[in-house]
């Protein structure tokens, strides 16, 4: 009976044995195919835990995930709904750090009007 053996390299070699030797050989690799078979049933392979570009294996809580991105995405929206000039002295002060007192100088107005700016711009995204 002819055996095959396959090396790493991708060579192929035919060995002719004895018929007692090739069920020994095929005793064996039945063997070895169980005991791996046995030993992949015990883990999980880390791609079977990417599900939609979200990694679960990684202990983080999912729910506060989902969560802090379904804000983002209302925060976004909320954004969209304010005036350039709005949204630019959200920048100034959240982005650019800049003070509201600094930020009155610059427009030459009073510190109340961009604190008065800045309560109609965060009621306005509180009702969206």
């Amino acid at each position: 009976m002819k055996v095959t053996y396959k090396f790493a390299n991708g060579e192929r070699c035919d060995i002719e044995v004895d018929e007692r030797w090739s069920d020994e050989l095929a005793e064996l690799d039945r063997l070895e195919y169980n005991a791996n078979q046995r030993e992949s049933r015990r883990h999980c392979s880390l791609d079977s835990m990417d599900y939609e570009g979200e990694f679960f294996a990684d202990g983080t809580d999912v729910l506060s995930d989902f969560l802090k991105r379904q804000d983002a995405e209302r925060l976004s929206a909320a954004m969209d709904s304010l005036l350039p000039r709005q949204k630019e002295l959200l920048q100034k002060v959240f982005y650019e750090g800049l003070s509201i007192a600094g930020i009155a100088r610059e427009e030459g107005v009073n510190e109340a009007a961009i604190r008065g700016r800045l309560k109609k711009i965060y009621r306005q995204i509180k009702k969206f």
